[in-house]
């Protein structure tokens, strides 16, 4: 906390404690900086942060008076956005750090993404084109950028028209916008279970039914889907391809032909999450390259590649579905940050880009190598996936209660991610289990906890 936000906070409470009544008046800025020790400026820029509170009033020539307003309280949720935040607690850890060991983290570290590169063009705001546009930019985001997404597309077999890709502020982003576009309150949809927590939140805020469809190594299981669909009617499966969150596995061939076949069948549309997608091989099953752009819409970012601070995705799909998510766009936040997609874009166009994705990619193997290594060597059945990301999925003793591991990690100082927070169906019968990010995995500390935990007796 700085001095000045001391002072603020000071004051505040002193105010909603009544020390101070209505039309008081507070000491001189000379004076009060004596009081609290500091320079006139401080103690100046103090007032002018109550003033701009509402908690005080200057007067020329008078000084600074209380005005009688209290400090508000924070205003209550409602019950569904209660609900949906309830969910992402796993979240709000990776976005206000408390843990120091963090296997359960969903996220490189920043030392593997945020290279000296992209903190020179931070520092020497570089722009290919010479020139700067403060504006808001298009809706559809910055055409350069989209147009080598196109490309990149295209060696994944995914085609699209120039009309079919717009930019969001990263994967979330778009799903939000996919959600508003395309469901209800009331309607149905398919996610995969275990799977992305933070969708299942954005689900419950959009009242609608979420069914968990089983994910297995190869992809969701249809034996599992074609007895969903029974009972069910979806409008949209949310799944993610390769390098799945959180399980580490992979899509087949078969089993995306076989999902897409019951798409059609039951007309539901598809929305694919590829997100890991420049760190995999071209040549990996997407269903958005085996199926038509009226049924899946496919959804990347740059967030997991260069940094999480870099709020940068895409959607790609049919145009028509895409022109009206960059219509929705348009009226919900305008545009999206020029400036982040043109540092991207340099990235790309400088040959930064793909030098620091084999960077990254080594990294990613080797802490995989590594924790899988670890992690067995402690006693627990984990192996290598098929293609390789930041996530392993790995299985808890069956008679170990999951939720009292957790709380055991966290006296520990250590974040875990548990099986549960990635299942719609927090109570179902399930054996315990974790993911861990690779980038975290054979940390002595987390090891050593888990040699503990796995002791017999």
């Amino acid at each position: 906390m700085s001095r000045v936000d001391a002072i603020v906070a000071q004051i505040s409470g002193q105010i909603a404690s009544g020390f101070y009544r209505a039309g008081q008046k507070l000491p001189s800025v000379r004076g009060g900086a004596g009081q609290f020790g500091v320079s006139k400026n401080t103690m100046a820029e103090a007032y002018d942060r109550l003033v701009a509170q509402g908690l005080a009033v200057a007067r020329q020539g008078s000084g600074y008076f209380i005005t009688g307003n209290r400090p508000l309280p924070a205003p209550r949720l409602r019950p569904d956005v209660t609900e949906a935040t309830s969910i992402v607690s796993l979240l709000r850890e990776q976005l206000d750090q408390h843990y120091e060991t963090r296997p359960g983290d969903g996220r490189p570290p920043a030392t593997w993404t945020e290279v000296a590169e992209m903190r020179r063009i931070l520092r020497a705001g570089r722009r290919s084109d010479g020139a700067i546009d403060f504006g808001y930019g298009s809706s559809w985001g910055l055409g350069a950028l989209r147009d080598w997404l196109r490309m990149s597309l295209a060696e994944r077999s995914i085609l699209t028209e120039p009309d079919g890709i717009m930019l969001t502020s990263g994967v979330n982003h778009g799903l939000d916008l996919i959600i508003r576009q395309l469901l209800e309150p009331g309607d149905t949809v398919f996610v995969d279970s275990p799977g992305y927590y933070p969708l299942f939140a954005k689900l419950r805020l959009a009242k609608v039914t979420v069914v968990p469809v089983r994910r297995i190594e190869d992809g969701p299981d249809l034996d599992d889907l074609r007895d969903k669909l029974a009972g069910h009617r979806p409008k949209v499966f949310f799944t993610q391809s390769q390098a799945h969150n959180p399980t580490g596995g992979t899509l087949s061939p078969a089993t995306a032909f076989g999902l897409l076949q019951l798409a059609d069948l039951h007309d539901f549309r598809i929305v694919e999450d590829d997100i890991f997608a420049d760190l995999l091989a071209p040549t990996l099953p997407r269903l958005a390259a085996f199926g038509r752009q009226e049924r899946v819409l496919y959804v990347g970012s740059f967030s997991k590649t260069l940094s999480a601070s870099l709020r940068c995705g895409y959607i790609a799909g049919s145009p028509d579905l895409v022109r009206g998510l960059v219509d929705l766009k348009m009226i919900t936040t305008v545009a999206t940050s020029a400036h982040v997609e043109r540092l991207v874009t340099d990235m790309i166009e400088s040959g930064q880009y793909i030098k620091h994705l084999r960077r990254l990619r080594t990294r990613m193997q080797e802490g995989a190598k590594g924790t899988v290594q670890a992690l067995s060597e402690v006693g627990l059945d984990v192996s290598l996936p098929r293609v390789q990301g930041f996530y392993l999925w790995v299985p808890l003793p069956e008679t170990l209660d999951e939720a009292a591991f957790c709380r055991r990690a966290a006296a520990a100082d250590i974040f875990i991610a548990p099986a549960s927070v990635f299942h719609t169906e927090r109570d179902a019968c399930r054996r315990p289990a974790m993911r861990v990010n690779v980038a975290y995995g054979a940390d002595p500390r987390f090891c050593a906890f888990l040699r503990r935990e796995l002791e017999p007796g």
